[in-house]
This record gives structure tokens, C-alpha cells and sequence, in this order.
């Protein structure tokens, strides 16, 4: 077995000496306040065997899709799939990918083309991250959220088009993933209309939240018009895996062809795609409407106990699922978190680098089989390690 490089050695001491090296956390056993299983379908049984019954009923028994989707990998279930996300979310094409992270290589690597300008909120996944730099396109973060630095940086993009054949691409997530945050969609779509810019919008924390049958913050906004791509995820409030880019029938064929993450790499297995279908179904009916409304009563009173607590000050507001508790230093979040774990809750630390130094925190995420007097619990424990720390 070959060693480590030295070199490679000594970045991961820095990081042990800094205290943020990571590590695959053990199962810790508690009260879930930490996935990203909003709705509980993760673990719905009913959605389990209903996907067991759709593989059934299309007399499918195979355990894997043998190849890419380009060969001999796009099955059956894919098609039925797709044509179901393009009609629920009223696009006019939906290309499923492996994951998230997939869908926003693919999609920023290909897209955007040399003399083009990605501006993207500077607080934007590390996913789309890694496809901007993979891109050949200039790329520019403006400040979080805020809509006059963008304007300042689109500007000059404009008037320096003297031939029409830059294309600008803004990018940033309906809730995004760290602080459960949004954007002013209704005025960033409208400032994209005025400039003539391409706007992508990343919904995989809205999903299943927010919009006529969870259908995202998008279409609870009626802007799905006015948008160039969407990423949808399933690997939250869907609790299975794969994501899928929602735009025109264009923009499919063309992903197609030059998204690389999409052309070289096996398919989704059928069991996955039927759990994609079964998922959606629960969502869109009337049971996970039912967990819908349990989720928002938990954020509401997620929201009032930490106000009648006095701790709010310490949370970035939120009205979704995630509230971030800002609590500085490494070394203090984890040990707040120690505390509240060994009272039998699961909420985990988000350390630097994964978020900015002195913007460390602990990630509640909150979900429709939390009960109100967990609720209340967890958070007179925050406050009590809170003043203790």
C-alpha cells in the first residue's frame, strides 16, 4: 500500500491543528433534527412498496441500468419519469440526472460559453461551484440576496456586448442550503427580463416546502415562464436520490449532447426511478399534503419558541425547514452540539471551511414527524448550552 505524499500529509495535520478536519460522522442515535427528510418519505413504507409495485406492474426485475442513459441505460421508467416532472412542474422538459451534484456539473460546465458571464450569489452550493470553474466562462459572486450589487455587476457586462453575443447567466437557489434563506425571486426575474439575462434557479431545499403540491418556490410564484433552467433534487423532502433540470426542449437536447456528467456515467438503477415516481405520487396527494401542513405549523413554532427563549438573535431567519445557529469557532459549536446530542437529539455542527470562519453553526432541520414538545425541548437545551458556553 503506497503512502501518502508528504505534502498531502501535511494538509491534512493543518486541518487537525485548525480543528477542521472532517471525518464520517458515527450513527449518532436521536430525535432527528438534522436530514434533509422534511416530509418523512425517506422512510414512508408506503412509498417503499409502491415502488416495489411499479417496478412490478412494468415486469421489471433488473438491478442495475446496465449502462449510460445513451446506450443501453434509459429504461422504460426514465421516460415515464421525465414526462411526469415535465407536467408537474410545467416545463417543457425534464432530464433526470444522478444527482444534484450531477445536474449542476453538467449543466454549468456545457452551458455557459467562452465570453459569457456567470454571476452567482456568493452563499450558491458548493455543486454549481465546481461547475462554474469546470465552465469557460467569466464568472463573477455578487453579495447574498442583494439585488443592487448584481445590478452592478450586470451592467458592465451589457454595455461592453457591442455584438450581441454575450450571454449573461445569474444564478442562485430559492432557499438556499445553509442559512434556509431566500431571494426576492419576483424582482430578480424581473431585473433578468429588463437585462435580457438567462436565470437558473437552484429549488432543491424547496422542493416538496413550498407551491401547489410542493411543486417549489418558483411555481408558488407563477415565474416558471420567466426562468432558464431549474434543478430539482430528490435526495431531500423527496427522501430518495437523482435530480433532474427543468427548461426548455432545447436545453434538453442539448444537455444531452454536451453534458458530460449526463453522457458519461450509468444510469440511475429502476428501482431508484420507481422510487422517483412513488415519491412524487405520495408528495402530490393528499397525505403529503397532510405532512406539508405539519411541517410549516413546526416551522412556525420552531420560530415563536426561539423569540419567547430570547435566542433568535443567534439565528439567521428562516421560513423554511433550515435554521442556522450561528455559534463562532470550531471548537464551541461542536461542544454545544455535544451537549444537545447527548440529550438524545441529532443536530449537527457545520464547521469552517464547509461554511466561512466565524460563521459556524449548528443546522436545525425541521420536519413534519417532529413533535411540538420536541420542539420545545431541543431549543430550551440551546438556550441553556448557549448561556453556558
Amino acid at each position: 500500500m503506497g503512502n501518502l505524499p508528504e505534502k498531502l500529509q501535511k494538509k491534512l495535520i493543518e486541518r487537525e491543528e485548525i480543528n477542521t478536519l472532517r471525518a464520517l460522522p458515527e450513527n449518532i442515535r436521536g430525535i432527528d433534527f438534522s436530514s434533509n427528510d422534511y416530509l418523512g418519505i425517506g422512510q414512508n413504507n408506503t412509498v417503499f412498496e409502491k415502488a416495489i409495485s411499479i417496478l412490478s406492474e412494468k415486469g421489471i426485475a433488473n438491478n442495475g441500468a446496465t449502462g449510460s442513459r445513451l446506450l443501453t441505460g434509459n429504461g422504460i421508467l426514465f421516460s415515464d419519469a421525465e414526462e411526469f416532472l415535465r407536467n408537474l412542474h410545467q416545463a417543457d422538459s425534464a432530464l433526470i440526472f444522478n444527482s444534484g451534484y450531477d445536474a449542476n456539473i453538467g449543466l454549468f460546465s456545457s452551458v455557459p460559453q467562452r465570453d459569457d458571464i456567470i454571476l452567482y450569489d456568493e452563499f450558491i452550493h458548493a455543486s454549481i461551484r465546481d461547475g462554474i470553474k469546470m465552465s469557460n466562462a467569466r464568472n463573477y459572486k455578487f453579495k447574498h440576496n442583494d439585488l443592487k450589487d448584481l445590478l452592478s455587476h450586470i451592467l458592465p457586462g451589457q454595455e461592453k456586448n457591442t455584438n450581441n453575443q454575450r450571454e449573461i447567466y445569474i444564478v442562485t437557489e430559492s432557499v438556499f442550503s445553509m442559512d434556509g434563506d431566500s431571494p426576492d425571486l419576483k424582482a430578480l426575474s424581473a431585473l433578468c427580463r429588463k437585462y435580457k439575462c438567462h436565470l437558473i434557479i437552484d429549488e432543491a431545499h424547496a422542493i416538496g416546502l413550498f407551491g401547489s403540491n410542493g411543486c417549489g418556490m418558483v411555481q408558488e410564484m407563477e415565474l416558471q415562464e420567466n426562468i432558464f433552467a431549474r434543478i430539482i433534487t430528490f435526495g431531500k423532502a423527496l427522501g430518495c436520490h437523482g435530480a433532474a433540470i427543468l427548461g426548455s426542449a432545447d436545453l434538453n437536447k442539448y444537455l444531452i449532447n454536451f453534458a458530460r456528467s449526463f453522457i458519461y456515467t450509468t444510469g440511475l438503477p429502476p428501482h431508484t426511478v420507481a422510487t422517483i415516481i412513488a415519491a412524487y405520487q405520495f408528495m402530490t396527494g393528499s397525505a403529503g399534503l397532510k405532512e406539508r401542513e405539519l411541517l410549516h405549523e413546526n416551522i412556525a413554532l420552531f420560530n415563536q419558541e426561539k423569540e419567547r427563549l430570547g435566542i433568535s438573535s443567534f439565528f439567521i431567519p428562516s421560513s423554511s425547514a433550515i435554521h442556522s445557529c450561528i455559534i463562532k469557532g470550531n471548537k464551541e459549536v461542536k461542544k454545544i452540539a455535544q451537549i444537545i446530542q447527548n440529550n438524545s437529539f441529532d443536530v449537527r455542527p457545520i464547521l469552517s471551511p464547509t461554511v466561512p470562519k466565524g460563521e459556524e453553526r449548528l443546522r436545525f432541520c425541521l420536519h413534519s414527524f417532529n413533535s411540538k414538545e420536541d420542539i420545545c425541548i431541543i431549543l430550551q437545551n440551546l438556550a441553556i448550552a448557549i448561556k453556558k458556553i
